[in-house]
């Protein structure tokens, strides 16, 4: 029994957990005014982070609660003040991020009790602002996994909630009415499909894989601000590690996660179904008789971002274009691709797709 104990209390989830739990507890014992003092630094320190400036500024509280001995502490006048980076971060040429979290690690493990507790307390505060506050909260979604993946990214058919789009802001687009001045705006609704997804606003395809927006410049905007979201998540946990034990954490990684990984992959589809008919119209036109070489797009959900696979099908040269060479060669590349081990199962299972797309579309 007492081993199962020890084998638990070392379980790396538990110590996450409480982790998490007694930095909460720590900057809940601080003094109100404390507390917003370190908000605001966060919120300086927060925007430096995501800027990746080369010179981060932050200041320490003037006094810190220490909870195990139920005590105010004084921090010292003259290490209140600190920076990270600077010029010596420049010369070495090393990541401004780095440099900050190791400044945060020298000052926790200060021999100075408050400047300690004042440093963990500012790491907590700033990544949580960075979770909470940076970040628009969305809709309640559940995704399915599609066989072979590992990211759960098809949103549920009935996953759509009650009321109206028109009650939440999160559901509709404002705009503005171009009609009469001083009518003030108009609440779009967002298409019952994009509801079903955790930020409605950033969905720019329909499950046909149609566009909803304007444009596949404004499709590839959408799927950059999700690509920008888990950046902000990615630098809070590595900020601060325990943060993943947070719940509102975990709700906007599960919600975004699945909507970026669906989009990117529809976009990379929508993208390659462009490139068979530019293929298609331009060997119409007698175009392609001097050489051709593709740069396929695919969705790596590893790396969470589009990538191209370079394909050559007909080496430069006066070689007349005939459909059969795109079929081998997109049937070449997938036997690499099958056999790819630089690639996940799912981007690789993806990839194949796309690759399949450009083979049936010039096979007779």
């Amino acid at each position: 029994m007492s081993l199962m104990s020890s084998s638990a209390s070392q379980d790396p989830g538990n110590i996450i957990q409480r982790e998490y739990e007694t930095q909460q507890a720590l900057f809940e014992a601080q003094p109100p005014m404390v507390q917003r003092f370190l908000e605001a630094q966060a919120r300086q320190l927060a925007e430096a982070i995501l800027q990746n400036s080369g010179q981060m500024r932050f200041n320490l509280p003037d006094r810190v609660m220490d909870v195990e001995k139920n005590t105010v502490l004084s921090v010292p006048a003259n290490q209140r003040q600190q920076i990270s980076g600077g010029l010596r971060g420049q010369l070495s040429r090393s990541d401004p991020r780095m440099l900050l979290k190791q400044r945060l690690a020298e000052l926790e493990g200060s021999s100075n009790h408050s400047v300690a507790i004042s440093a963990a307390l500012l790491r907590q505060t700033t990544a949580q602002h960075m979770v909470y506050n940076m970040l628009p909260s969305g809709r309640t979604v559940v995704y399915d996994i599609l066989e072979g993946d590992e990211i759960p990214s098809q949103p549920e058919k009935d996953n759509l909630e009650p009321e109206s789009a028109l009650t939440a802001a999160t559901d509709a687009i404002a705009e503005e009415t171009g009609v009469e001045d001083g009518r003030g705006e108009l609440l779009v609704p967002y298409v019952p499909y994009a509801r079903r997804f955790y930020i409605p606003k950033w969905v720019a395809f329909d499950d046909q894989g149609h566009l909803l927006v304007q444009s596949v410049s404004e499709a590839e905007a959408h799927v950059a601000s999700l690509q920008r979201y888990i950046l902000v998540l990615h630098l809070a946990v590595g900020l601060a590690p325990y943060m993943v034990a947070d719940a509102v954490y975990q709700q906007k990684r599960y919600g975004i996660l699945g909507q970026l990984v669906n989009q990117g992959r529809v976009l990379a589809r929508y993208e390659t179904l462009e490139i068979i008919n530019t293929i298609q119209q331009r060997a119409k036109a007698g175009d392609l008789n001097r050489g051709l070489s593709l740069s396929l797009p695919y969705f790596d959900d590893q790396d969470l971002e589009l990538k191209t696979h370079e394909i050559v099908v007909i080496p430069a040269g006066r070689i007349m274009f005939v459909p059969a060479f795109v079929v081998r060669a997109a049937s070449e590349e997938q036997a690499k691709v099958a056999q790819d081990t630089r690639l996940n199962p799912s981007t690789r299972k993806h990839l194949l797709t796309e690759l399949g797309l450009l083979e049936r579309a010039f096979t007779k």
